[in-house]
């Protein structure tokens, strides 16, 4: 037999539909439990599934286009801050014309942001993927993402269990950053806008230049 003969591909279709009925199995059970659990449940199945056909991931997005010059992940990354900053722009705006607290995380930014980032960063490209591109390998069965997946969460409790002291130390001297608040409403909103469309402009520009270097 030639040993280049293609081996023929297993069925997979019974392992789907086993699949398939313990997802359902176990979402009945939550609803016994609290409706709430099976929609949190629906949700992330369809979330993994999105992830996973698309292969979506932040780390690519920002490795790509130096090391291959591809930016079609980075430009949907800019899509979706865009999408996001119009939600979250309507939904603050209407709170403050109310008169109510403005809603959302909004935290401190300084030197720890700057750490943390540049840490999570190196980390996620040593290990393939951000956290969602990691959850998404293991459940394809990647050995290195279950290794890295160990370690994120070993990270993440080390990070929780030293947190005061980071407080204390780091956070308490910086305040919390909220462009509506230094530029105003209007020139928050379109502003970053404008700054996403330059960036997708560049990406693109950066994408051509690549490809015909």
């Amino acid at each position: 037999m030639n040993m280049f003969t293609r081996t023929q591909k297993k069925n997979q279709l019974p392992f789907a539909i086993a699949l398939l009925a313990c997802l359902v199995v176990f979402g009945i059970y939550l609803s016994n439990i609290r409706t709430i659990l099976v929609i949190r449940w629906v949700f992330g199945i369809a979330f993994g599934f999105v992830l996973q056909r698309s292969r979506f991931c932040f780390t690519a997005a920002m490795r790509d286009p130096l090391l291959t010059g591809n930016t079609s992940m980075f430009r949907a990354v800019i899509i979706a801050i865009a999408v996001a900053t119009m939600g979250f722009a309507w939904l603050q705006y209407a709170a403050h014309l109310s008169g109510c607290s403005v809603p959302g995380m909004i935290k401190p930014a300084g030197i720890h942001t700057v750490f943390g980032g540049i840490l999570f960063g190196i980390g996620a490209v040593l290990s393939g993927g951000c956290a969602s591109g990691t959850l998404m390998r293991v459940g394809e069965g990647h050995l290195v993402n279950m290794i890295a997946l160990v370690f994120f969460i070993a990270g993440s409790v080390a990070g929780a269990y030293h947190f005061g002291w980071f407080k204390e130390n780091l956070i308490k001297y910086t305040r919390p950053v909220f462009l509506p608040d230094l530029l105003g409403w209007g020139a928050a909103f379109f502003g970053q806008l404008a700054f996403l469309f330059i960036l997708y402009w560049l990406a693109l520009w950066w994408d051509y230049y690549s490809r015909n270097e």
